[in-house]
């Protein structure tokens, strides 16, 4: 059984940098696809961007300027960074296995932008 689970730190200030690491049990994260996915208030899912098998990936286009998205397979992780966060970044955000189809997910981190 594959399990995912996010980690980092729940409270960012506007402008600075939101890192999660999601940390992979079960299987190994090299051959496959793996993806951040938040959901905010107000829009609903919504896919931020992935890494794939070959360690190369691609990111929304809304968020590419501000997204990166890189693993460490001798930990069996991958992270997710977000740049000069915003009020408007809040939420939950999700660790998720797949690209197309996401087969299993993470339970979820929340996260809060204040000064």
């Amino acid at each position: 059984q594959v399990q995912l689970q996010e980690s980092g730190p729940g409270l960012v200030k506007p402008s600075q940098t939101l890192s999660l690491t999601c940390t992979v049990s079960g299987d190994s994260i090299t051959p496959y696809a793996w993806s951040c996915i938040r959901q905010v208030p107000g829009k609903g899912l919504e896919w931020m961007g992935y890494i794939g098998y070959d360690g190369k990936g691609n990111n929304r286009p809304s968020l590419k300027s501000r997204t990166s998205i890189s693993r460490d397979t001798s930990k069996n992780q991958f992270s997710l960074q977000l740049n000069s966060v915003t009020p408007e970044d809040m939420g939950v955000y999700y660790c998720v296995k797949g690209v197309m189809m996401f087969d299993y997910w993470g339970q979820g981190a929340q996260v809060t932008v204040s000064s």
